[in-house]
Formats: C-alpha cells, structure tokens, sequence
C-alpha cells in the first residue's frame, strides 16, 4: 500500500500518523509538519467504474477539506481517469495523480520523497467540470484545468 511504502521510505524516527477519516480534532491537535493524503476510485472495470459525475467518491472531499485547510497537504488522487477536484484545488499544496498505481505503492511513496522524479504528462486534458465534456485540445471552447500534456518534471534527490 502506500501508507506502507510510506512508512519504510520514511527515516525511522519519523512519526506517520493514518487515519481513514480524521477529523478536525484529531488534524488540530496532532503538530504535523505536512500532510499526505491519498483519496480516490476503487479498482474497476467496464460499467462498474460507471460515472455521470466523476467525483471524488466519499470521504474523499471531506478529508481534503478538512486537513488540507489546517496543515500543508499533498493530495495523491488514486484514480483511473480525471475526477472533478477543481473545488479542492485552492486548499491543496500539491495534486499528484497517480491514476490506478496496483501494487506500486512503493513508486508513488518513491517519487512523493525524490527517490525518483516526478516525470509524468497528461496524456489527455483535465476538465474543472463535467458539463464541459467532451473537451478536446482545438475545441473552441477549450478551458481545462490542466491542459494535455501538463505535468511536473523534477529529478532525483542525490
């Protein structure tokens, strides 16, 4: 998992604190110095993985809302397409989409510490709603939150 693959990139004496659903007792008491918190879309396949919305499903917008408001956050979206996180993005430090990563925890855990670079582009665009789908690159109403191709390059830390 990722919270496994956390916990062993982390140097030993760090202190990693998981909850499934914190509150905000729980995010105010606790000094963190930064949050990561992976929300996202089960594993599916054909119409199981069915959506009008293409929200975050629960308690995903709940979480981000009330850590990301308190404590500097990086929100891992776990996901196998764009998902609406526009209304999210003013309270997070950092998105990274890690789409559906498998039994990779370990690489997402890899490149949140730069153990390895960010390398990653959009391979298609990512709309702020679903009311402006279809979106194409060319469209003439063309107003992604991120455009195909967008994406973040680091290298390894040494």
């Amino acid at each position: 998992t990722i919270l496994s693959a956390i916990k062993s990139t982390v140097d030993p004496s760090t202190r990693v604190v998981f909850s499934v659903n914190p509150d905000s007792t729980v995010v105010e008491n606790g000094k963190y110095d930064y949050a990561i918190v992976v929300v996202g879309e089960p594993p599916y396949a054909e119409t199981f993985g069915d959506s009008l919305n293409l929200t975050i499903p629960a308690p995903g917008p709940s979480v981000i809302q009330t850590v990301c408001k308190k404590i500097n956050c990086v929100v891992v979206l776990i996901s196998g397409r764009p998902l609406v996180v526009e209304p999210y993005i003013g309270a997070m430090d950092a998105l990274v989409a890690a789409w559906l990563p498998g039994t990779e925890g370990q690489g997402v855990a890899d490149v949140l510490f730069g153990n390895y670079g960010f390398s990653g582009k959009l391979a298609r665009t990512w709309f702020k709603s679903v009311d402006q789908l279809p979106m194409n690159v060319g469209d003439k109403h063309y107003d992604p939150l991120f455009p195909f191709g967008f994406g973040l390059t680091t290298k390894a830390k040494k």
